[in-house]
């Protein structure tokens, strides 16, 4: 670039006051290349910012090439564009800030250091992505901004954050796969972030910690291995998480009814059930919404499956957990007294049964209720205490259809 301060505009008038560049237009104008280092007349491969650089009402600046900002450049109003067929690099001490933003880098923007936009985004090509291990480094939607033009390949590939007093779906995805969840109105007054994983929790990469699927408190049968998001904020509210194919919620339930949000909570070191207060979709395609929560209370939100089944007059806790705290102790199937001519099977994942008995219903509060101890026979030694795992149940009842489904035993 023959060490050249060049500015490639349609018009374009600069203005010095009160050591602030501004940035005017006379008509609408871009810069192709702005090369800026303390005003001095040198070649660069970035606009490196300084001082104090401002874009007025109604200016259009388009940068071509990568942004570093060191000075103040957080006072913007106008339109700013990205634009290039290879990547751009947003990097500096200090975050800038922008009015209308557009994103069209064709091997995706990524930022070093935080980037706001205070009226509107749009993704046009490419990805903005953002350190996963830097949480502070994020795209921030400030004042409520809103955006548009997310898809599978446009999207926030790490934390973005919204402060506004709106409902606000986060554009967020992993994998070249864009996985929104949604917070309520209020919930971002004092900044609300999301970022959305496409991993398996017992093995995350930018965590200090993992999330152990087969820790789960009560009324939940199992834990999603495959996807989770990390919500964060200090205001209470209902989050809704979605689902595609890839996230195999068939491995979970059979009726969405049973699916629910759960989230890790750090203190007890296990996933509780958050619920669920509402969902659309199928099986394939669809997003479930929690009741209301703080998210700051957990560190990370998945899917995992209630263990209660309403089955027409039976509710069945498919969890058990024997490990004498007075809870899910036992397998219990509530409204089971109205059938008293029944009788229960739970076979392990081979098909060996484990436990048989006559009569469930006078049973199961007591020590003669499946409580993870063997009653079976031949391969499974009476008497022996089972492991953890799945388990598989058939209720028998006089005059009726047999039940039949799985339990999950924990310790």
């Amino acid at each position: 670039m023959n060490n050249f301060f060049i500015f490639a505009v349609t018009i374009l008038r600069l203005t010095r006051k009160n050591n602030i560049l501004n940035l005017m237009p006379l008509q609408k104008f871009y810069i192709v290349a702005l090369l800026f280092a303390s005003f001095l007349a040198q070649a660069q491969q970035s606009f490196h910012n300084f001082g104090n650089v401002q874009i007025h009402d109604q200016g259009q600046v388009g940068f071509h090439m990568d942004l570093e900002n060191d000075g103040t450049f957080d006072q913007n109003a106008g339109f700013t564009g990205f634009y290039n067929q290879n990547s751009l690099t947003v990097s500096g001490t200090n975050r800038p800030v922008f009015n209308d933003v557009e994103v069209d880098v064709q091997d995706d923007l990524f930022l070093e250091v935080a980037m706001g936009v205070t009226n509107f985004q749009e993704f046009t090509n490419g990805r903005v992505i953002t350190p996963r291990d830097q949480k502070n480094v994020s795209l921030d939607y400030l004042n409520d901004a809103p955006y548009l033009g997310e898809n599978n390949d446009r999207y926030v590939d790490g934390y973005a954050s919204i402060t506004g007093e709106l409902d606000f779906t986060f554009p967020i995805g992993d994998d070249f796969r864009l996985r929104p969840a949604r917070i309520e109105s209020f919930a971002a007054t004092n900044t609300a972030k999301a970022a959305y994983y496409f991993e398996n929790p017992n093995f995350p990469n930018f965590f200090s910690e993992s999330f152990d699927t087969n820790e789960f408190g009560d009324l939940l049968f199992g834990i999603s291995i495959f996807e989770f998001w990390d919500v964060d904020g200090d205001q209470e509210t209902r989050v809704t998480l979605t689902w595609d194919a890839n996230s195999n919620i068939p491995t979970l339930v059979e009726d969405l009814e049973d699916l629910r949000v759960v989230g890790w909570e750090p203190n007890l070191r296990q996933w509780v059930n958050l619920g669920n207060a509402g969902f659309t979709g199928d099986l394939d395609n669809g997003e479930i919404t929690s009741e209301i929560i703080v998210p700051d209370n957990y560190t990370v939100l998945t899917f995992g499956t209630s263990s209660v089944i309403l089955d027409g007059d039976l509710e069945i806790f498919t969890a058990v957990s024997p490990n004498g705290d007075g809870f899910n102790d036992t397998f219990v199937i509530q409204g089971l007294a109205q059938f008293p001519d029944n009788e229960l099977f739970i076979y392990n994942r081979w098909g060996v049964l484990v436990y048989n008995k006559k009569g469930y219903h006078e049973v199961q509060q007591s020590e003669e209720a499946f409580n993870g101890i063997s009653q079976g026979r031949a391969t499974v030694a009476k008497g022996e205490e089972l492991p953890v795992g799945t388990y598989y149940y058939v209720l028998n009842v006089e005059g009726i259809k047999d039940r039949a489904g799985y339990l999950y035993l924990n310790r």
